[in-house]
C-alpha cells in the first residue's frame, strides 16, 4: 500500500509531468502559429511566381510574334534588294546600249 509521502511524491511527479506537456503545447502552439505565417508568406511568393510565370510567357509570345515579323521584314526587304540589283543590271546594260547608239549616231 501506498503511503503518504509516496502518494504525495506520485501526485508531485504527474503534477510536473501535466506541467511540462502544458508548456509543450505552448511551445507547439507558436510553433504552428509560426509555420502559419510560414505558409501564408509561401502562398504569397507562389502567386507572386504564378504572376511572374505568366508575364514571362506573355513576353515570349509577343517577342516571338515580333521576331516573325521582323523576319518578315528582312526576308522582303532581301527580296527587294534582288529584284533592284537585277533592274540595276538591266539599266546599267541599257545605259552602256544607249551611250553606243548615241556615239555611233553622233
Amino acid at each position: 500500500m501506498p503511503t503518504d509521502d509516496t502518494a504525495s511524491l506520485t501526485v508531485a511527479i504527474l503534477r510536473e509531468i501535466r506541467d511540462e506537456i502544458r508548456h509543450t503545447n505552448e511551445r507547439l502552439d507558436q510553433t504552428n502559429q509560426r509555420l502559419d505565417q510560414t505558409n501564408q508568406r509561401l502562398d504569397q511568393t507562389n502567386e507572386r511566381l504564378d504572376r511572374l510565370d505568366r508575364r514571362q510567357t506573355e513576353t515570349e509570345v509577343r517577342l516571338a510574334t515580333e521576331i516573325v515579323s521582323v523576319a518578315t521584314a528582312v526576308h522582303e526587304l532581301t527580296e527587294l534588294f534582288r529584284k533592284d540589283r537585277t533592274y540595276r543590271a538591266k539599266v546599267d546594260e541599257h545605259d552602256k546600249r544607249i551611250a553606243e547608239l548615241e556615239r555611233k549616231v553622233g
